[in-house]
């Protein structure tokens, strides 16, 4: 602990300042690819602001009238890590080609929006961001209910949203991160030597997965991209170690969000562009909850978990069962509170053999070994559509 304290307390002003804050998110000098056209038809893109004044972002594919279901992604990604070409399905083209009707949200944290690289918290996606995109959903379909497939922070702060009061929800599909966060003793160490706090100090207030804008002077670029790569080469791997930049940023942001025997070349490739800025106020409150146990709000409030009745709807939790970020345990544990609260007859929870995090889905077998569990669930719960649901349209 000593020795890992004293890497970051080393590298703080000589690495960490200035080099992670970066006007574009993604990679500026990736190479331009051929890019294969999506099984979806062209998306219908749809943009609203919440109730503080918060630009977001919808991405529809109306498959159908089974639906409508809400994807969220995680922190730090954009939708482009559901609707990513690299693999012969993803998850959208997946649920397009079984009728459903397809919402992907880009909420305050996406790189693909300029909020990204602002300050805000976990709190502020649960109680901004999610009713005002499912208000949007249902307000353009005329559905009185929706369904959501989110993922890590996406699904957190989901479950979050319910606790503070979402409605409109008719089923969810929880995946890998939930209440009550466990991590592996690497991130666990992070979280108690606050090192978020610490980058603040030092005047550091976002991080990036991608390299250095191109209006900077070449030369400062150059020799702090070149220290901070550097210094990434000897941070602690993990299982796997890998020679891409992107996936050592990864690495040091997050943790281990993939198994690389998972991924195909083509999407190891493109990470850079599913990945990009993020902040670190937004950090703070997971190592916080990380520290504590359950998820708990910015100021340390313990809002959440008390709110067990407002969990009362079908949930199925999804968890990697080689996760190396969140560990199994964490949905376990989730599922068993919510059980005793409201009846096990609820939940439900699936361990996926050999998948990891993000892999479940951008992996290159996850529409053989991953899709048809949450198409499953979503078809599942779909069949007991509401009156008004029918009513429009919607089928079973």
């Amino acid at each position: 602990m000593a020795r890992f304290g004293r890497f970051f307390l080393g590298a703080l002003n000589e690495v960490y300042g200035g080099v992670f804050a970066r006007p574009s998110p993604f990679n500026p000098d990736a190479p331009p690819r051929e890019r294969r056209p999506l099984r979806t038809g062209p998306p219908e893109i749809r943009t609203f602001q919440t109730r503080d004044g918060v630009g977001l972002k919808l991405t529809r594919f109306e498959g159908g009238r089974k639906g409508p279901v809400l994807l969220t992604p995680g922190f730090g990604t954009s939708a482009l890590a559901f609707t990513i070409d690299t693999t012969e399905t993803n998850l959208p083209e997946y649920l397009f080609e079984r009728g459903y009707d397809v919402w992907i949200l880009d909420y305050r944290a996406s790189p693909d929006l300029p909020s990204a690289s602002t300050q805000f918290t976990l709190d502020d996606v649960a109680r901004y961001d999610y009713p005002a995109a499912v208000e949007q959903v249902l307000s353009v379909t005329g559905a009185d209910s929706l369904q959501v497939m989110a993922h890590c922070v996406g699904s957190l702060t989901f479950l979050m949203a319910l606790a503070a009061g979402l409605g409109g929800v008719r089923s969810a599909v929880c995946s890998q991160l939930t209440l009550h966060p466990r991590v592996v003793p690497l991130n666990k160490l992070r979280s108690g030597l606050y090192v978020a706090n610490l980058l603040t100090a030092v005047g550091v207030d976002t991080l990036t997965t991608g390299e250095g804008g191109e209006d900077e002077a070449k030369d400062e670029k150059g020799w702090l991209e070149r220290l901070y790569d550097g210094v990434l080469r000897v941070y602690p791997a993990g299982k796997e170690r890998c020679e891409s930049q992107v996936c050592r940023r990864i690495l040091f942001m997050y943790g281990e969000v993939f198994d690389h025997d998972q991924l195909n070349p083509a999407t190891h490739d493109a990470l850079h562009e599913m990945f990009g800025v993020a902040n670190l106020r937004t950090f703070k409150q997971i190592a916080r909850s990380i520290r504590k146990g359950w998820v708990v709000s910015a100021e340390g409030e313990d809002v959440y978990l008390p709110a067990s009745e407002r969990f009362r709807l079908p949930i199925t939790f999804l968890h990697g069962e080689r996760n190396r970020l969140f560990l199994p345990e964490g949905s376990r544990l989730t599922w068993e509170h919510l059980a005793r609260a409201n009846g096990v007859s609820l939940y439900q929870r699936h361990l996926i053999p050999d998948y990891a995090h993000m892999d479940c889905f951008i992996g290159k077998n996850a529409a053989r070994d991953v899709y048809p569990l949450v198409a499953a669930d979503l078809d599942r719960h779909n069949a007991k559509l509401s009156p008004g649901l029918r009513a429009r349209g919607y089928r079973a």
